[in-house]
């Protein structure tokens, strides 16, 4: 991927041509464009782009609304269409379409390592799946009265943890399907949850705009990080447990970022990744393997996906695109 970038004072303007080659449902694209964005400071980037990406014939056939990887082959996936779907991302085979909610899915939790997973919808229900075992769902929670917007297993897969726009999160029994634990706070709208490595906590990030730690010995509050100014729409904890990220709302460069903070002990804001224009709307840390350097990556509705230095906050990369205006922030 090539990026020239130059600020200009000019017109909006795109030029592009594409090369579709079709070979079964396999279809290998490749896309040269040129266009210039708006920036809210009044300038323009010019940016210039070349890409060579595969693509494979729909799995849905409505709005995707959530991915999650079950192993190294297989990927979950679930959409406006109401369906589940396993999915071989190498081969671009479906390996299995599962049908059972009423309406859109909106969260995907997988068991790693196994053919099971949960799929949260708009319904208010959660169901468990076992890609080796039949059509029919293994097991299903009901008891939120509200879209379910928040899927946590536990380390030992013992347990589940769901969250919801009703304010309250539950704490489930995988094995007997029922309700072990309640929880419920005042104006707590959950976005997303996430477990703790090897540990008993939860962490959870709210339209209040807060981002929390919950005990799941009893289902109590340990912990409220420093109030953000936006939404707080994701979060994931690093592999050693020892950090944790989360991303805002926001619009026109205002709010936008993804926040790394220190799960131990102090729990203070680590460093800021600030350089999209739009809500980020989920952030993961990246395996080491990949990189020589621990990196983060973000995406957003400004249609981006941001590769952040961890320790840096420096922006090392961005599709489309490299590179974009970046002010990182440490603390």
């Amino acid at each position: 991927m090539l990026l020239r970038c130059h600020l200009k004072r000019a017109l909006p303007q795109k030029v592009s041509c594409r090369f579709c080659a079709v070979m079964g449902k396999l279809q290998s694209k490749l896309k040269h464009s040129t266009y210039k964005y708006s920036r809210p400071d009044g300038f323009r980037d010019e940016r210039i782009q070349t890409k060579a990406f595969q693509e494979y014939s729909p799995a849905h056939v409505d709005t995707v609304s959530v991915v999650a990887a079950l192993n190294s082959d297989l990927c979950v996936s679930g959409g406006k269409d109401k369906t589940v779907v396993a999915y071989n991302w190498r081969t671009g085979n479906v390996v299995k379409r599962l049908k059972g909610h009423e309406r859109e899915i909106t969260k995907i939790a997988c068991i790693h390592k196994s053919g099971q997973f949960f799929s949260a919808s708009r319904d208010k229900t959660v169901m468990m799946w076992d890609l080796q075992g039949s059509s029919q769902p293994r097991q299903q929670f009901s008891g939120h009265t509200m879209v379910v917007t928040g899927l946590a297993v536990s380390p030992d897969t013992s347990q589940l943890c769901t969250g919801s726009r009703d304010n309250t999160l539950l704490l489930w029994d995988v094995g007997t399907g029922q309700c072990a634990e309640r929880a419920s706070v005042s104006r707590n709208l959950v976005t997303h949850l996430c477990w703790v490595p090897r540990e008993p906590y939860i962490l959870q990030t709210s339209e209040d705009k807060t981002i929390r730690l919950w005990d799941s010995r009893g289902l109590q509050v340990t912990h409220i990080f420093p109030a953000k100014q936006h939404i707080q729409t994701y979060c994931e904890v690093s592999e050693d447990g020892h950090k944790c990220i989360s991303c805002s709302s926001g619009f026109g460069g205002e709010g936008c970022e993804a926040t790394l903070w220190d799960l131990r002990q102090t729990r203070n804001r680590i460093c800021e990744y600030e350089g999209h224009f739009q809500t980020v709307a989920s952030c993961v840390f990246l395996p080491r393997a990949l990189a020589l350097m621990p990196v983060i990556a973000t995406s957003s509705h400004d249609c981006k996906v941001k590769i952040w230095n961890q320790d840096s906050g420096g922006d090392t990369g961005s599709s489309p695109g490299l590179g974009g205006s970046h002010m990182p922030r440490s603390k």
